[in-house]
């Protein structure tokens, strides 16, 4: 059994994932960016359980419609910046996926559900504060699209791609952005 823990993000669709890389690779500071940007659900699961998770994980995918979601704030982190994002699918995914891992999660994993992509972090205080205004002073809402879920171990610092769920299910016809 492999004991490293596991992570579990959100897919997003091929423009917006290549967006948020294009930012995090430029804002981050370079010797500490391992990890793709990302939508963190999950930080730490037991990496003893990645068959149930990951049986899960193929549960809620096959159920899940891809979907939109609204990217509609920036967020302060001290010392970076992130994109806020939200979607009420998001929420309902979430909260399914929490229900069935509930004995297992960690304290991070069990505080309240702020999703959001981090651009920047670990970088000087005021260089986050200059980041934030420059990206503040154009920024516009716009909407990505939730295409699946990624399972990760954590190793050290980066993580292995441990698989992928692409969303499955058909959206309903007429479904409204965000409705």
């Amino acid at each position: 059994m492999d004991a490293r823990p596991l992570i579990v993000t959100l897919a997003l669709d091929q423009e917006n994932q290549a967006r948020f890389e294009a930012e995090r690779k430029r804002f981050y500071p370079a010797r500490l960016n391992r990890i793709p940007a990302h939508v963190s659900l999950f930080h730490a699961l037991p990496g003893e359980e990645e068959e149930a998770v990951g049986a899960t994980l193929v549960e809620q995918a096959a159920a899940t419609a891809p979907f939109p979601l609204e990217v509609h704030d920036l967020m302060r982190l001290g010392r970076g910046v992130a994109y806020r994002v939200r979607a009420r699918e998001l929420e309902q995914l979430h909260a399914s996926l929490r229900q069935a891992w509930l004995s297992w999660l960690s304290r991070q994993d069990a505080q309240p559900f702020r999703p959001h992509v981090v651009v920047q972090n670990k970088a000087e205080v005021e260089e986050a504060r200059a980041l934030y205004d420059r990206l503040a002073a154009s920024f516009r809402p716009w909407v990505a699209t939730a295409t699946g879920l990624l399972l990760w171990r954590y190793e050290g610092g980066p993580w292995a791609a441990a698989g992928a769920f692409p969303f499955a299910a058909r959206p309903l016809v007429g479904q409204a952005a965000g409705a």
